[in-house]
């Protein structure tokens, strides 16, 4: 099973005017990071978490031509707003796109979204055939996936264990309970913000701090805002099996 990173970053920190610092002017192609999503590709299946605001963009960026799922971790805008270009795949495939969500996705997409869920069904709009998910596991195809809850700030946000993998953002806390799931990760994704304190999410040194708590052989940290500083700086800092993610990173599990 292949995992990829669509993006690895976030619109918290990310100026919305022109920009001349490190991170804005790097030559880096790891400095240039979309939101926060991963692909998911097994025998039979290909999945991705999240359709932010760039879902369009690293679509065609990564050369995807099939997309079988759209599973949610929240309700955010930077994790759901690109959901109306599954409406290519559904041309594509003839078919409805499977989406899984908890009630809170649900409800969010049926206000941001509701040309999609309304009665009259304009020609054209996306198809949706809408999954509940919650803390049980459940199954795409061959992909299981473990849901695990975890807050941001006082939000419930899901993050999956897929076998040996699991892939978490928007985190602040995460219970005993929960972590239990995550014991025996070989490759964690964890988000890490920024270096400064923030009120919902892990701080660089909070990142740093649960993924050395967990002990997966390798960690990568997403979900990187510009405050963060550029890949290469930050990678100096980082302890022996961790690093940072970037846009195009893929790897086996």
């Amino acid at each position: 099973m292949k995992i990829t990173f669509l993006g690895s970053g976030t619109s918290q920190g990310v100026p919305v005017i022109a920009c001349h610092c490190k991170v804005c002017t790097s030559q880096n192609p790891k400095d240039q990071r979309l939101r926060s999503s991963i692909l998911i590709e097994s025998q039979d299946k290909t999945i991705v978490i999240d359709t932010g605001p760039d879902f369009r963009q690293q679509m065609l960026r990564a050369k995807i031509d099939k997309l079988d799922a759209v599973v949610f971790t929240h309700s955010h805008k930077d994790h759901i707003a690109g959901l109306d270009d599954v409406r290519a795949f559904n041309y594509k495939q003839q078919t409805a796109m499977d989406v899984y969500a908890n009630q809170q996705v649900q409800e969010a997409l049926r206000r941001e979204f509701y040309y999609v869920f309304s009665d009259f069904k304009y020609p054209g709009i996306p198809l949706l055939d809408i999954h509940d998910i919650d803390l049980a596991p459940f199954s795409i195809g061959d992909i299981d996936l473990i849901p695990i809850e975890v807050m941001h700030y006082k939000m419930p946000v899901l993050g999956f264990r897929i076998e040996d993998f699991t892939y978490i953002t928007d985190a602040k806390t995460i219970s005993a309970k929960e972590k239990e799931k995550i014991k025996g990760t070989r490759i964690l994704v964890v988000n890490a913000l920024q270096k400064e304190k923030h009120i919902s999410h892990f701080t660089l040194e909070e990142a740093i701090s649960f993924a050395s708590e967990i002990g997966a052989e390798q960690t990568y940290f997403t979900h990187i805002s510009h405050r963060m500083g550029t890949h290469d700086e930050v990678s100096k800092e980082l302890p022996s099996k961790i690093a940072l993610a970037y846009d195009g990173l893929s790897f086996e599990i």
